[in-house]
């Protein structure tokens, strides 16, 4: 199990009860282990942050990033945090909500292959 703060625990519940679309529209997709029969958790903390999915046993992170995302602030944050993630030898992969929504296929199909790429059997 991956380190977390506590006091994370009530804003994932939170934000697991306010999915985006984009969030909605991709969990679909990966809960009841319909993805390569691997298990994916919504919403997760990990060390002091709260990621989109977690799929443990690939050590794989799906963040999904909307417009926001795409400013400098943002950007220079995600970046530290994937760092920091990395520094766990998780994988982080991001996606744009357009792209989850129009190329849903594509996006699960990158996260299989990197998913099949991490896990240890």
């Amino acid at each position: 199990m991956e380190r977390y703060r506590r006091d994370l625990k009530r804003p994932a519940r939170n934000l697991r009860n306010h999915l985006t679309e984009a969030e909605q529209h991709l969990w679909h997709r990966l809960k009841h282990k319909q993805l390569d029969g691997l298990i994916f958790y919504r919403q997760k903390p990990l060390l002091n942050y709260i990621v989109d999915f977690y799929c443990p046993k690939a050590k794989l992170v799906v963040e999904l990033d909307g417009a926001q995302h795409f400013e400098q602030e943002p950007m220079q944050k995600d970046a530290a945090r994937d760092e920091a993630l990395a520094a766990l030898n998780l994988r982080v992969l991001r996606f744009d909500d357009r792209q989850v929504l129009t190329e849903t296929d594509g996006v699960l199909e990158a996260i299989s292959e990197a998913a099949r790429g991490r896990v240890k059997e």
